[in-house]
This record gives structure tokens, sequence and C-alpha cells, in this order.
């Protein structure tokens, strides 16, 4: 017993130094970045973040292959996923304005490492995402000049034959990611106006999609003699789902650029808002017009709107469209160079990644360590990588990113609130919550009937719930994924098993909203506090659509992941978790409380002296 009990001691000593929470003590106006963007800048900048590939080369693709017509239908389902995730970053964005995004929002509800993987996988995703969005936008680029680009490389350099590589090298592609980087490094002002002026592009070229499409519209080209509206059913339209979902990440870079608003506690949710809006419309309007002007299995997956015009004769329209896309993808990889070195930035301010990527330029107030650094990188993955085969890849890295913001929405819910003074002048949280039940105990009106909770300290039974909601949201999701058929179950056993999941989940939930929660009514910088309608409900639902959506993938997505985030562990584990900023908090107050206790003793030495040196009162009474 005795051997045991210094090894189980460091083991929770370790489990804790996992799980600590970011602490912001200092205000949370205060930044090193350049706060120049408004309400209108952060909006565009996340149209033009997710208007780009998915609208112009992925549509076509899930048309032919995966839904056909049915494609609007996809997207819809995406909009509706993506907002639960985004009503969950309007909450964050508002509570915490600094960069980070997913990261920080993770790193302040479940802890360290977790808020290291999602920042990691973040890190992959945008790596991924900008290095295939410009190797689209050269593909663009060379239809327009008749492939002479392309033809001239692989006439002078040769086709390779090498699995996951492309079959020569967009020399093409490489070179728009570096010069976008140039332009990001100048400063986010710069960056910001040629957004604008690309974004302005595309938008007039969407529109003009949209009003001539319809002029062509055929009605017939979704009737049954052309495979019907849904050739490829049900399981199809979820997969399209599935792999479109990565189209909607714009309002992550909204958040993730947050420090650099002029009024974020306003701008933020606002822009979150209103670019889902726009961009869930221009996606289904577009989807739904590609299939009425030419039948779906007409379509060219490589360049389907500007192929679709030319097949009616419109070959005029088809180079407009051409313009647009082009517009529209770099508009995208602006964005995703832009908001990728602040995540990075972000994660080496806390000391969880290198240092070097925390440096910002005295002059362009920008990270620009990272920014060139991961320019150059997202370069060699562009010039090298067939990045077609990682777009599903790229999907599950935003899916994992959303279903741990809606399980963070939670936990901040049930969580105690800091002391007013570590979350700056602007914190919500003042003398209304001092009279208020503390977060995370049982309701009082509930006492009565749910006395066995209410032994339990606060947080406790919302920590078990909120596991229980998510295991039993994974295996709902599993049977209705798999079925009978991976799963070999009988009919009775689906079926008793889908009820227990169904069940499981839902008693999970309603223990959960059993509990008080924390409320932040009120005016918050001269605007209203926005908050997650209906918690836990919608995250919940959040949670378990994305896990839903995760499964349709296939098992070289998942193998691909569980490696990057093996080697993210690595990473971690080697130098986060000893350069922790939290570690280093924790090592002075260590410090500290021992250096205290020293000095203690030191002032006490001189009376223990006096008292060892003094007779004691038996001596005296004998000599007496």
């Amino acid at each position: 017993m005795a051997w045991g009990l210094p090894s189980s001691t460091s083991l929770v000593c370790f489990c804790q130094k996992l799980n600590r929470v970011k602490q912001l003590e200092e205000s949370t106006t205060e930044t090193s970045l350049q706060r120049c963007l408004a309400t209108l800048d952060l909006t565009l900048l996340g149209v033009g973040a997710t208007v780009g590939s998915g609208l112009y080369v992925l549509t076509g693709t899930m048309a032919k292959e995966m839904t056909g017509p049915a494609v609007l239908v996809s997207f819809s389902i995406a909009a509706m996923a993506s907002l639960l995730a985004a009503l969950c970053y309007v909450e964050f964005g508002a509570h915490v304005p600094r960069t980070g995004s997913a990261y920080l929002f993770t790193y302040m509800s479940l802890g360290e490492l977790w808020a290291f993987l999602i920042g990691w996988n973040e890190l992959l995703g945008y790596l991924i995402g900008g290095a295939s969005v410009a190797r689209a936008s050269s593909s663009y680029l060379d239809a327009i000049f008749s492939h002479r680009i392309r033809n001239f490389t692989m006439a002078h350099v040769g086709i390779w034959q090498v699995p996951f590589l492309a079959q020569y090298p967009d020399f093409l592609a490489a070179g728009v990611i570096l010069l976008a980087s140039t332009f990001v490094s100048c400063g986010a002002r710069v960056s910001s106006w040629l957004n604008h002026i690309l974004l302005a592009m595309n938008l007039l070229v969407i529109l003009f999609i949209i009003i001539l499409g319809f002029v062509l519209a055929r009605p017939h080209n979704w009737s049954a003699d052309e495979g019907g509206f849904a050739p490829f059913g049900f399981s199809g339209i979820m997969a399209g789902a599935a792999t479109c979902f990565y189209s909607f990440l714009g309002f992550g870079v909204i958040a993730a650029s947050s420090e650099e608003a002029q009024n974020p506690k306003r701008a933020v949710p606002m822009a979150i808002i209103i670019t889902l809006g726009l961009v869930a419309v221009a996606y289904i309007l577009v989807s739904t017009v590609l299939t009425l002007i030419v039948p779906w299995h007409s379509l060219d997956p490589d360049s389907a709107l500007a192929d679709a015009f030319y097949q009616r004769g419109y070959s005029w329209a088809a180079f407009i469209v051409a313009a647009g896309a082009i517009c529209a993808m770099n508009t995208v990889l602006l964005s995703d160079i832009f908001t990728l070195p602040r995540i990075v930035y972000s994660m080496a301010s806390d000391g969880l990644f290198f240092q070097v990527f925390a440096h910002v330029h005295p002059r362009t107030k920008v990270p620009i360590v990272g920014i060139l650094v991961l320019g150059v990188l997202m370069a060699f993955l562009a010039l090298l990588l067939d990045l077609q085969t990682l777009v599903q890849f790229w999907s599950i890295t935003v899916l994992l990113t959303f279903t741990f913001v809606g399980t963070s929405i939670i936990v901040l819910r049930f969580k105690k609130s800091p002391p007013a003074s570590s979350l700056g002048p602007a914190s919500p949280v003042g003398t209304e919550q001092a009279s208020a039940p503390e977060p995370g105990q049982l309701r009082p009106a509930l006492r009565p009937y749910l006395g066995f909770l209410g032994g339990c300290r606060p947080g406790a039974a919302v920590a078990w719930a909120l596991g229980v909601l998510v295991s039993s949201a994974i295996t709902l999701d599993c049977v209705l994924v798999f079925g009978t058929s991976a799963l070999h179950l009988p009919p009775w056993g689906h079926t008793l098993l889908l009820l227990l999941s169904s069940v499981v989940f839902l008693l999970s939930l309603l223990v959960l909203w059993a509990h008080q929660q924390q409320h932040r009514e009120g005016r918050l910088s001269g605007t209203y506090f926005p908050q997650v309608p209906m918690v836990p409900l919608t995250p919940a639902l959040s949670i378990l659509l994305n896990i839903f959506l995760m499964l349709q993938m296939n098992y070289l997505t998942w193998l691909r992941l569980s490696v990057w985030l093996l080697i993210g562990l690595m990473v971690y584990f080697g130098y986060g978790i000893w350069h922790s900023k939290e570690n280093q908090r924790e090592m002075l107050g260590l410090t500290a409380i021992r250096g205290g206790l020293e000095e203690t003793a030191r002032a006490l030495q001189p009376l223990s002296q006096a008292l060892a040196q003094e007779p004691s009162h038996t001596e005296q009474h004998a000599s007496a």
C-alpha cells in the first residue's frame, strides 16, 4: 500500500495537467494584433472563406457521383448542421473575443490536451483546404488557356505514377499560394481589401449563374427519364452532406479573427449569422440550377458550372463562370492563409507550440513567421500531392472541431464562472450572479423529485451525464449508419439497441437540463450577450448530427485522422505540456508557496530556539 500511494498521486496530478483549463486573467481587449476589422469586414471575410471550391468544383462531383439533383438536399442538411455549430461559435466568440477559434474555446472548457488536439486538427484542415483550393484555382486558370500550362509541365517534367501524388507538379498552384501569403503578410487591412475586391466579383458571378440558370432551367432533368431526383437514395444524400460539410467552414474564420475586430462582442456574432445565411442560400440555389440546366449524369465533375453553360451553347457564359471560380477560390485561399497563422499564433502564445510562431511583426501587426512558414508548407502540399483524395479528410477535421465546440458549450454553461476580475472590465459576470444558485447544482424546484442527484458535488452529475450523452450519441449514430449489415444484428436486436441508445441519450439530456446553468443576461458593451438557445438540446443535436456525418467517411479517412492525431500527441507530450504557460503558472505558484513556507520557517526559527533554551515548567518546579 505504501508503494502504491506515490504512483497513484502522481497519476492524478498528471491527469490534472492534461485537463487544466486556460484562465484569462488579463483584459480580453488587450492584444498585440491590430483591431481594424468592422462587422462588414468580418462578414465578407467569412463569405469569402466559404464560397469557393465547394460551389464551383464539389457541387458537380456530388451531383454526378453521390446525389444527383438531390445535391440541394445535401447542402441543406450540411447547412443545418453548420447552423447548430455556428450558434455555439456565436456564444463563445462574444464571451471570449480572442484569436484561436475552436482551439481557445476548448482550452477554456474541456482542458489543455483536448484543446491542443483541436488546434492540431485545425492546422491540417486549413493546410489541406488551402492547398486543394489552390490546385482547383490553377485548374480553372489552366482551362482558360486550353490546358497549355498542364501540357507544358507534363512534356518537360513528366508524369508521375505514385500513390497520393499528383500526376505532375502544379507550379501554378504553389505560386498562387506564395503570392497570397505575400499579400496577407502586409497586414489585415491589405488582405481584407483584396478579399473585398475578389469577393465582389465572385458574388456578381454567382448572381449571374442563378439568374441565367433559372432562365435556361428544364424541369424534365429531374424526371424519372433522367434518373429521378434522388437516384442514389438516402445514403447518397447523407454521404454528400458529409462530404460538402467543409464548404461551411467560413464562420470559423470569423471567430479566429475576432482579436482583430473593432468591437468583437457585437461584430463576431452578427458576422457569423449573416455569413451562414448568405452562403446557405447561395449553395442551395446554385446546386438547384446546375441540375436544371443539364441532366446530372452529363456533368463534368472538374468544372461542372462552366461545362453546363458550354453544353447549352453559352460558351461566353462559361468563360464568365470560370473567371468567377478563380476569384472565389482565391478569396478562400486568402482566408485560409489569414486564419491558419492566427490559430498557430494562439497556440504558441499559450506555450503549446513553438514560440517562434508567436512573433508579431512590429509594423504590420501580423504573425509573420507563421504566415511565411505555413504558406511555404501549403505551397509544397499543393505542388506535389493529389489532394482530391483528401476532400473527406478535410470534412472530418471540420466535423470533429464542431463536435468539440458543441461539447464545450455544454461544459461552459454548467461551469461556475470565474471571478469578474479575471475576465476583464467587460465581463458579464457581476452582482447578478452573486445571488443566483451555483451552476452545476440541481435546480431547487427539482430537488424533491431528484434527491438522489442532490448529494453530488456541483458539476459531478453534469460531467457524468455529458459523458453518457456523447457515448450514447456515438452508439445511436453507429446503429443508424451501419444498421443490420455491418453490425450483423437480427431485426429485433437492431430495434432494441436503437431504442436503448435513444432512451439513454434523452435521459442524459434530462439530467443536464435538471441542473442550474449560467445566465449572462443584460447588456454587454452596447449589445445583448448572445447565447445558444435551448441548451443542452441545441449543442446535443449538433454533436449527434456531426458524429452521424463523420461515420459516413470511409476507413482510410479515419486512418489518416488517427495517424495525424498520433503525431500531434507526440508533439504535445514532447514540447507542449512542458512549455505550457498554465504549467509555468502552476510551477510559479508552487514556488511561491514553497518560498512562503521557508520564509515563515526562518521567521519562527529564533522563537523555536528561545523556547528550546527556556527551562521547562517541570524542571523549574523540581529545582525549587
